[in-house]
């Protein structure tokens, strides 16, 4: 295979927009991607491959190539590096690059593991110290390409029905849990009747065990006070039934609005998105939630497959940020639920300070309102799905 000089001109100007002029990854590839809808799906699959790779190896790819990019010409060097350590045939073509020299450099730092790893020290030492032994096996598993995984929407559909329709679009995938379908040939799903029908949405495998977690049953009032775009509430309301009512919370109008239409496109019709514009809106609601759900913003660093560039982004500053957020939303939401009434907390994050350490302290701080009643981590090296914190609290 052969990357012709507009991929190599896409992949090196995304990077750079990332990496350079902080843009978000997904952003900058969706970008590229509508720039160049004449590729095929697969040169559309490797060009996205191939800027994740860049992000997600930055710091190594410095190193071996020799370049601190300032130019775009310097960012075919670490494509170029980077193809040849992925042993990909079209390394050959960077006929300026010596491939016997790069690999001789990977090999001098690979016992270096923030540099093989390619993330930060700060990082590395964090990762280490709250996970120990542990945090070898889960950074390796974290720079592994992430699966596509849909959630079948069991109010439209089932995952038999599901797995047929897209088969027809040359889209194949298998069952791997309850309504958890796991794509193993991909296309253009998005442009699929099945998802203008509103018969799925993409949840990562991690993500689909939270909502069960929360143990919503139908006719219940259930308040998401970290909706965002809604990929968890829609779940809760497939679970529900589309039965009770679901209150949606969330400080960004634009994510609501959104939640609003995927609603529309799922059949659901039990959500009330709510803007959180004040304290007001959160104290009008006290106690009166059966169940509560506290997806909580958080570092992210379970989900660093699929969000590279985040290890660029975080800073030991931020994170006592994000620790501050975390309880101040445990304290102010825990009031929501009424008493036998559960709440669960959850992140996207595998650092115990984010996650049943968050717990503990809340449920020391407050005494005899909560007990927990369930936990559950889930590490990338174990399941090969994003990692995850959920908590169980029971109210009294």
């Amino acid at each position: 295979m052969r990357i012709s000089n507009e991929q190599v001109s896409a992949i090196c100007t995304a990077a750079a927009q990332v990496l350079q002029e902080s843009r978000f990854a997904d952003q900058a590839i969706e970008r590229q991607l509508k720039e160049h809808q004449h590729w095929t799906i697969a040169e559309q699959g490797f060009a996205a491959e191939q800027i994740y790779a860049l992000i997600r190896y930055y710091r190594l790819l410095c190193v071996v190539s020799g370049k601190t990019p300032l130019t775009i010409e310097d960012w075919e060097y670490l494509l170029g590096a980077s193809l040849i350590l992925q042993k990909h045939p079209a390394g050959a073509q960077f006929q300026f690059l010596s491939k016997e020299q790069i690999l001789t450099a990977y090999l001098n730092i690979s016992e270096q593991r923030a540099l093989r790893e390619s993330i930060p020290d700060w990082l590395d030492v964090l990762g280490q110290t709250e996970l120990g032994d542990k945090w070898a096996a889960t950074i390796h598993a974290l720079n592994e390409l992430p699966h596509l995984v849909l959630r079948v929407n069991r109010l439209k559909t089932d995952a038999a029905t599901l797995l047929k329709d897209l088969a027809k679009y040359q889209i194949y995938g298998r069952v791997i849990q309850d309504d958890a379908v796991l794509i193993e040939q991909r296309g253009k799903m998005f442009s699929t009747p099945a998802f203008r029908n509103g018969w799925f949405e993409l949840q990562d495998f991690s993500s689909q065990q939270v909502a069960p977690f929360l143990e919503a049953q139908p006719g219940m009032r259930v308040i998401d006070a970290c909706a965002g775009n809604g990929g968890k509430t829609l779940h809760l309301a497939a679970l529900m039934q589309n039965k009770g009512r679901i209150i949606a919370l969330d400080t960004d109008a634009k994510k609501l609005e959104q939640l609003r239409l995927r609603a529309r496109r799922a059949g659901v019709s039990i959500i009330e998105t709510r803007q959180i514009e004040s304290s007001k809106t959160i104290k009008r609601l006290a106690q009166s939630a059966d169940r509560v759900l506290l997806d909580v913003p958080c570092t992210g660093l379970g989900v660093l497959r699929r969000n590279p560039d985040t290890r660029w982004r975080l800073s030991p500053e931020h994170l006592n940020t994000i620790y501050g957020v975390q309880r101040d939303i445990l304290e102010r939401y825990g009031k929501l639920c009424k008493p036998d009434g559960k709440m669960v907390y959850a992140t996207c994050s595998i650092l115990p300070s984010e996650n049943q350490q968050q717990v503990d302290s809340y449920i020391n701080k407050i005494g005899e309102k909560y007990t927990l009643e369930a936990s559950r981590s889930i590490f990338p090296q174990d399941e090969g799905f994003d990692g995850f914190y959920m908590a169980r609290l029971l109210s009294h």
